[in-house]
């Protein structure tokens, strides 16, 4: 937070807010985090901070470990925020859809949307085995590296993907992460033609992960679905039946959203619909 946001001028009642604020984004850098260590990075007084903690804790925003006495957000943050989407009904639409996916793959299922120039999981369903991929609800991970940020790029409309893509930065997180703009580009021109999108141990090692799009009533893509599969339990030979699921799900969420013609249809299916 820049110095002059504690400007000594300021009402009391601003001060407080931006302190409130300052303590929320602090906790959501990290899953727990102790007074002491907010009192340094914040530079705040530990009896100011722990005031604060207690009373977002009584209105149910923050967590406390018993055994730790460390701080962490709690869902209802994340309920907060998605009041915020643009199409904060998704999740509801989808989850009914992901359990059934998770339920027929036996792996986890994400549904995830851009924000700024990642993409961010809205919604999990967790696979049933003890081994699965590691991720989140509220877990930010890059575009050029994931199933779902290639589908949501890939049917983006160009001008807007351009401007995504200069946000970039095309990190290598695995040898198979593709880190060239111009072989990216390639990748996504694959992606639209096969109608999904593939991860292939590109962000996370020993991860597969196949994805496709959901779109909305204009017919523009507004989030992306995807099953996601460790190495040894990846069978090339279904990832067509799974592929398949995925753009049935697609459909029926994309449906209830608006959309009429659906773009992963072949051009005949599309004009029967």
């Amino acid at each position: 937070m820049d110095d002059d946001s504690y400007d000594p001028k300021q009402p009391e009642s601003v001060a407080a807010v931006l302190k409130v604020f300052a303590i929320l984004q602090a906790l959501s850098e990290r899953d727990e985090t102790g007074v002491s260590e907010l009192s340094v990075r914040l530079a705040m007084p530990k009896a100011t901070i722990y005031r604060f903690l207690q009373t977002m804790k009584s209105l149910g925003y923050v967590r406390q470990e018993a055994d730790s006495e460390r701080y962490g957000l709690t869902m209802r943050m994340f309920e907060l925020g998605t009041k915020a989407l643009q199409y904060h009904d998704l999740v509801e639409l989808a989850k009914t859809r992901m359990q059934l996916l998770a339920d027929e793959t036996g792996e986890t299922v994400h549904l995830g949307m851009l924000i700024d120039s990642e993409i961010i999981y809205v919604h999990k369903v967790d696979s049933r085995h003890m081994l699965g991929m590691y991720s989140r609800v509220g877990r930010r991970a890059p575009l050029h590296c994931t199933a779902i940020g290639k589908v949501l790029l890939a049917w983006e409309h160009p001008e807007r993907r351009e401007r995504i893509l200069a946000g970039c930065d095309f990190q290598r997180y695995r040898d198979k992460t593709i880190t060239d703009r111009g072989a990216f580009a390639a990748e996504l021109d694959r992606v639209r033609a096969q109608g999904f999108g593939e991860d292939r141990e590109e962000f996370d090692d020993h991860i597969r992960c196949l994805g496709v799009p959901i779109f909305d009533r204009l017919n523009q893509p507004v989030a992306g679905l995807s099953v996601s599969f460790p190495t040894f339990r990846f069978d090339e030979a279904n990832a067509p039946a799974v592929v398949k699921a995925l753009q049935q799900a697609s459909r029926q969420i994309s449906g209830e959203l608006g959309c009429m013609h659906f773009p992963l249809d072949p051009p005949a299916a599309a004009g029967r619909r």
